[in-house]
C-alpha cells in the first residue's frame, strides 16, 4: 500500500476538453504571443515627435504668408495703375490739352561785324507771338531762355520774363540778343561772309526752351520743358551793310515737349 503522504510527482493532467469536436480549444484572448503588441504608430504621432517635419511646416507656412502678402502688395500696386491711368485718360478727354503755337513776327539783325579773328559782334530782336489753342485750359511759362543761332553754332542767347495764358489767348514775346566780340567757330564766320557775298541773304534759327504748367481749375500737371524751334530765318545783310530784317512776313515755328 502506497505512502499518502509521498509527494506526487510527473507531469499535471491535461486540461479537460470540452470542444465536442475532438480539437483543443483555442488559447485565450490576449495569451497568443507571449509579449505585449507595441501601441501603433500613427502618422500624427510620428510627425509630431520628429523635430525635422515640425521645422519644414513652420518653413512652409512662413513662406505661404510671405508670398500671399507679396501676391497683395502686387496686385495693389496693378490696380492702383489702372486707377490712375483711367483718370488720367478720362481726364485728358475732356479737356483735350493741345501744345500752344509760336510763330516769330519780325526779327532782325544791327551792327553786325565778322572778324577774320573769329569774332563777332552784333544786336539783334525777335518778336514772337505765343498762342494757346485750349478751351479749358491755361498755361503758365517761366524760366525762357532764348537763343539765336547761325546754323548749329550759338552766337547769342538771352532770358525772356515769365508770363500767363488765358485759354485761346495770343501772348507777344520779345527777346533781344547782343554779342560784343564774341568768339565762334571759324565755320560760322565763313559761313556768314559767304552767304553776304552770295546774294545777302543770311539765316538764322532761333531756340526757346521754357518749363510751361497747362491749368484747368483744381486740376494741374506737373511742369514740362517746352522746345520752340524757328529755322531759316533770313535776314537780307549785303556784304557792303551790317543791318537786316526778316525777308518774310512771318514764320510758324515748331513745338515739342
Amino acid at each position: 500500500m502506497e505512502d499518502p503522504n509521498r509527494p506526487v510527482t510527473g507531469y499535471p493532467a491535461a486540461a479537460h476538453n470540452h470542444n465536442p469536436n475532438g480539437y483543443a480549444n483555442p488559447p485565450q484572448s490576449g495569451t497568443a504571443y507571449p509579449y505585449a503588441a507595441p501601441p501603433p504608430t500613427t502618422g500624427s504621432y510620428s510627425f509630431q515627435n520628429n523635430p525635422y517635419n515640425q521645422q519644414n511646416y513652420y518653413q512652409d507656412a512662413n513662406s505661404a504668408r510671405r508670398a500671399t502678402c507679396l501676391r497683395r502688395i502686387f496686385a495693389f500696386i496693378i490696380g492702383l495703375i489702372i486707377i490712375l491711368g483711367t483718370i488720367t485718360f478720362i481726364v485728358w478727354l475732356v479737356l483735350r490739352p493741345q501744345l500752344p503755337e509760336f510763330r516769330v513776327d519780325s526779327f532782325s539783325v544791327s551792327n553786325l561785324t565778322v572778324g577774320n579773328n573769329s569774332l563777332v559782334s552784333f544786336t539783334s530782336e525777335a518778336r514772337l507771338t505765343a498762342r494757346n489753342p485750349n478751351k479749358k485750359m491755361k498755361l503758365d511759362y517761366d524760366r525762357i531762355e532764348a537763343e539765336v543761332f547761325y546754323k548749329s553754332g550759338s552766337l547769342a542767347d538771352t532770358t525772356i520774363p515769365p508770363f500767363h495764358q488765358d485759354t485761346k489767348n495770343e501772348t507777344s514775346i520779345k527777346a533781344n540778343f547782343a554779342a560784343a566780340g564774341s568768339y565762334v567757330d571759324k565755320r560760322v564766320v565763313d559761313g556768314i561772309n559767304w552767304d553776304r557775298s552770295k546774294n545777302g541773304n543770311v539765316g538764322f534759327n532761333l531756340r526757346v526752351i521754357s518749363r510751361v504748367k497747362f491749368e484747368a481749375k483744381a486740376w494741374r500737371t506737373r511742369k514740362r520743358f517746352l522746345k520752340v524751334f524757328c529755322g531759316d530765318l533770313v535776314v537780307g545783310i549785303p556784304s557792303n551793310g551790317s543791318s537786316g530784317m526778316l525777308t518774310s512776313v512771318q514764320k510758324q515755328c515748331r513745338v515739342g515737349i
